[in-house]
This record gives structure tokens, sequence and C-alpha cells, in this order.
């Protein structure tokens, strides 16, 4: 099963790569040129999913409630990494999150259907840290996600072919905190949430972590992520979370 998932992956995983490695040499180069601190985070999400989904109008509602190895099974790709960076007291974050699922099923006897999911999730905020001691930094921040989420379900055996692109902008407020415990280990917590009828009627998300130092430069995160998403319009219904733990290896410039 995980040598059939990162086939299907392999040509996502290698495009991210090469995103990242143009990001980190040239977020590198502007640092030293302008004063700002940053840090780039690739990780690995272990998320399970569950809630509602209605594709589009007409569409029968899918009730669904799936851990991180079913999640696996039905996936087809997926890519995350975060960005962060600070110049005094200013602040700015990036998130990117993107996953494609697909699951074969009946949907009569001897007639099987297949519906496809793909989602993207880009986060971004900016702000002001307004505490900042040897223990303590607090951000807050205000920003926007914006989702694109495309739902497809096909029936060879009659040729039927129906799918739905959804796009819309979510509003966000957001609290970030880092707490130094030693000079090895930090804890961070971050919040957020927005939507309010904005994009969707809600979303909002949690994520803690505990952080390591390996170097001046290399850290290595493991945590806990939670995000929700309550979107309805025209006949499409998004009801879904995203929850599980993460393991992240952060560079420091």
């Amino acid at each position: 099963m995980l040598q059939s998932y990162l086939r299907r992956s392999r040509a996502t995983l290698q495009a991210g790569m090469s995103a990242l490695v143009c990001c980190l040499v040239s977020s590198a180069a502007f640092a030293q040129d302008t004063g700002w601190y940053g840090q780039i985070t690739p990780y690995v999400w272990a998320t399970g999913m569950g809630g509602h989904l209605k594709p589009f109008s007409g569409a029968p509602s899918i009730s669904f409630e799936r851990s991180f190895s079913d999640t696996l099974k039905d996936l087809d790709a997926a890519f995350f990494i975060n960005g962060f960076a600070r110049k005094d007291r200013f602040v700015v974050s990036a998130d990117l999150l993107y996953a494609s699922l697909s699951r074969k099923g009946e949907v009569f006897p001897d007639i099987s259907a297949k519906g496809k999911l793909r989602m993207t999730a880009l986060t971004l905020t900016g702000g002001y840290r307004v505490l900042d001691d040897s223990v303590v930094a607090l951000d807050v921040m205000a920003g926007a996600r914006a989702w694109r989420t495309r739902a497809s379900v096909s029936v060879p055996v009659i040729g039927e072919h129906l799918s739905e692109t959804k796009k819309f902008v979510d509003p966000i407020v957001a609290l970030r905190a880092n707490f130094t415990l030693n000079p090895d280990w930090s804890i961070l917590a971050y919040g957020d949430i927005g939507g309010l009828g904005a994009g969707s009627e809600l979303t909002r998300q949690v994520a803690l972590s505990a952080n390591y130092q390996v170097n001046e430069n290399i850290y290595v995160s493991t945590g806990y992520r939670y995000l929700y998403l309550d979107y309805k319009q025209n006949g499409t219904r998004i009801d879904t979370k995203l929850t599980g733990p993460f393991l992240g290896l952060t560079w420091r410039f």
C-alpha cells in the first residue's frame, strides 16, 4: 500500500521539492539583504478525515469518518509546507496544504463508481509581536485562507461524469505563541478562526508542537494539528475536519 502511494505521489513530491529548493535559496538571500529572520518547514501530516460532503446540487450527501490508515489507502498525492518570517516585531506566516483522494465503490449492485476530491488551502497572515521576552513570544495576526476544492464522480458503465470546483477565501484572525523551555526545547501553539459567512460558514485551526534544536539552523518538530471547514453554497456542502499528528523539519535563516 505504501509503495503504491509513493508511486502515485512521486510527481507531486518532486515538483514540491523543486519549489522548496528555489524558495530556500531566494529566501536566504532576501533575509540577508533586508534584516528579516525566517524559517521554512516541510512536514508530514498523518491526518484522518471526518464529516459530511455534498459535492454539488442534486448529489447525495456522504458522511465519512476515516482514520489515517484509511485515508492513506485513498490518497493519490499530498504536500504540506509552512513558512514564517519576522523583522523586529512585524511577523508574516504562510501555510500550504494540498491533498488528492480518490475512492471506488458501488452506487447500485454491479454498477461501480469512482469519486475524487482535491483540496488546496493556502493560509497567509501578518501581524505584530505584542510580547517578546526570554520565555514567551506572542504574535497577534490577521489574514486569509484561500480554498480550492474539486469534487468529481464518474460512473463508467453509463458514461456519466460530474464534477464541481469551488474557490473561496476566508478572512481569519490568529494567535501564535512560542514558549522557550530551555536552549534546546520549545513549545509552539497556534490557533485561528474565520469565515463567518464571507467565504465559508466557519473555518478554524489549532496546532501544538514540541520543537528540538538540532543545531543553529535546523529544528525537528512533532505535534498535533486540527483543521475544520464548514462551507455551503449553491447546493454544495463541505463540512469536514482534518486531524492528526505531524512531523516537521525546520530550516531557520
